[in-house]
């Protein structure tokens, strides 16, 4: 019996890596884990081709040589793999732990906290193991046979395919372990703050600790110095920084067990088996005594206190309606944990891409106007748009949408224009704003003034894009997953860098045209009228009723019934 208790458990908890209740009837789990799986495979051949480009060309060098020169390429299976686990992390944030939901429906059942704990500890384990494995398929196997000594047939060829066995073995344990130390390291954050504070309190500190753990993963991978030479791992002021920097630990980690250790890799790989030791221990004492004396606090506290009465905060946003919308969205956005997580998750990609392009380009060009910057302010706006175009699409609390379905109201161009203003609050204000300040402060006036209204218009383009056929109210339509074929985002993003290199070079010449910069001006009007038109066209059609399931049930429902393994078609 406990083993099929486990069993069941195991697949529920492992399934809830992602939030059930936000999905459409007809949503496809399958598929969005394949789409996941998806990116992390091609995140995985690039790492590969990465390794075949930079060892391929020192394949003649001598063995110790060749083994140094991989220290980069090392390094960077281990940096990402890091942060792939560390977002994994932050993205399962509410599922790692027992929810209230977990201990009022588990708690009346004949089912043991040992079997609760074990299930959800096998769930957690099989998560981060598929989530590396995927990321370090293919470059898992390229390193290994990479660093391996010429073939020469014969005895030394037995010994070498040893030797290639062991990188190989050294590899894998190495980005577990890196894995791992991330998983319990935000465990152990997490575990430690729900001992120390109350119930209400730490579901408030939970969500800045969250967005706080999203930003150092994503700021450690982006702003980490290289420091993968013998010189620089020994030079005397750099130690400091090496002990701060757990993705060095785990450089050596794979030296020491690849047999190729370096002297100056040595501090470093024990660096990694005592951290890796503290944090297994710190997230295993968490787990147990969540299991064990926190269930009892999650029924006796509650999650929220009625507050006091206060004088609206939030001033007034045109009519009624949109006055109504944009007040619900900002509250409902203020309120949701997972919404704010997954805008931030947008949101630290348009930084990440700003923080680039700032480590290769602003540096070697003048304090002007110039191509990095123009692209560096429309890439945030594009993701702050995007991002919060996509949390708009997600409920908060669906089974309160029975409030909004008998209301007395209908979509069509009022309720398009009171979300389009919610979007421009949200997204579009506070990009233009923060661009504004950038702009006006480092550019001469001119040339501020002008790349802003360039801005706004391409904002009022990018906000009716994002709502061409959105027949919903913000927060309040189930979510269908497997529509936004995320496998393609790589291809779909590097074509859009190659678009918007090629506009911002022409928007820099037009800044210096007036006439140039009339036409630009001239065409940027053109296209937001033509889809501000079709945008309104849609929303007057007849059928253009409020939705609040993204792929409702169907009118009639099939059996599936099936004689001798063939479906019959009548």
């Amino acid at each position: 019996m406990a083993k099929l208790q486990f069993r069941v458990l195991y697949r529920e908890f492992l399934f809830r890596m992602v939030d059930l209740e936000l999905l459409s009837v007809q949503g496809d789990m399958n598929k969005l884990l394949g789409q996941f799986a998806a990116v992390l495979v091609l995140v995985s051949i690039g790492q590969a081709l990465h390794v075949v480009s930079v060892l391929d060309s020192a394949s003649h060098m001598p063995r110790a040589e060749l083994l140094i020169r991989a220290w980069p390429v090392e390094h960077s299976l281990v940096t990402m793999t890091m942060l792939v686990v560390g977002l994994f992390a932050v993205l399962s944030w509410d599922s790692i732990f027992p929810s209230r939901r977990d201990v009022l429906v588990l708690a009346p059942l004949p089912i043991r906290a040992r079997t609760f704990f074990l299930a959800k500890v096998a769930a957690s384990a099989t998560a981060l193991s598929v989530t590396v494995a995927a990321l370090n398929a293919l470059p898992g196997f390229v390193l290994p046979v990479a660093l391996a000594p010429p073939d020469n047939g014969g005895l030394l060829n037995l010994i070498l395919s040893l030797v290639s066995l062991r990188s190989f073995a050294a590899h894998w344990i190495t980005v577990l372990a890196a894995g791992a130390f991330v998983f319990c390291c935000v465990l152990g954050v997490q575990g430690l703050a729900a001992q120390l504070l109350p119930r209400r309190r730490f579901l408030r500190v939970s969500a800045f600790l969250q967005m706080a753990a999203f930003s150092l993963f994503l700021s450690l991978y982006l702003l980490e110095p290289s420091m993968t030479t013998p010189k620089a791992l020994a030079a005397p002021e750099n130690q400091r920084l090496l002990a701060c920097l757990p993705s060095y630990w785990f450089l050596g980690l794979f030296q020491l067990l690849n047999g190729s250790m370096h002297p100056a890799l040595a501090p470093p790989a024990h660096r990694a088996l005592g951290g890796l030791a503290v944090a297994v221990f710190a997230a295993a004492t968490a787990f147990l005594l969540s299991y064990f004396r926190t269930l009892r606090r999650i029924v006796e506290e509650p999650d929220i206190l009625p507050g006091a009465r206060r004088a609206s905060w939030l001033p007034r946003f045109g009519r009624p309606l949109e006055t109504a919308v944009v007040q619900f969205s900002i509250r409902m956005l203020l309120r949701s944990r997972q919404h704010r997580v997954i805008l931030a998750f947008y949101w630290g990609i348009g930084f990440a891409i700003v923080i680039l392009l700032a480590k290769t380009r602003f540096a070697q060009q003048a304090p002007q106007v110039n191509v990095s910057m123009l692209v560096s302010s429309i890439v945030m706006l594009c993701v702050a748009v995007l991002g919060t175009r996509v949390v708009f699409s997600m409920p908060l609390e669906l089974r309160a949408n029975w409030i909004f379905r008998m209301a007395p109201v209908r979509g069509g161009p009022e309720f398009l224009a009171a979300t389009r203003r919610s979007l421009f609050v949200l997204a579009v204000i506070p990009v233009w704003a923060a661009s504004a300040t950038l702009f006006l402060s480092v550019w001469p006036w001119r040339s501020a003034i002008g790349h802003l209204i360039v801005l706004g218009l391409l904002a009022i383009i990018f906000a009716d894009l994002c709502l061409l056929g959105f027949r919903k109210i913000p927060f309040t339509c189930s979510y269908l997953p497997g529509k936004s074929y995320a496998h393609m985002a790589i291809w779909a993003f590097v074509v859009l860098q190659i678009l918007l290199s090629i506009g911002a070079e022409y928007e820099r010449r037009a800044l210096e045209n007036p006439a140039a910069y009339v036409a630009l001006l001239f065409i940027l009007c053109a296209a937001a009228c033509g889809i501000r038109w079709r945008a309104s066209a849609l929303a007057n059609k007849p059928e253009s009723e409020l939705q609040f399931d993204e792929e409702p049930a169907p009118a009639l429902q099939g059996l599936g019934l099936r004689r001798d393994g063939i479906l019959p078609l009548s």
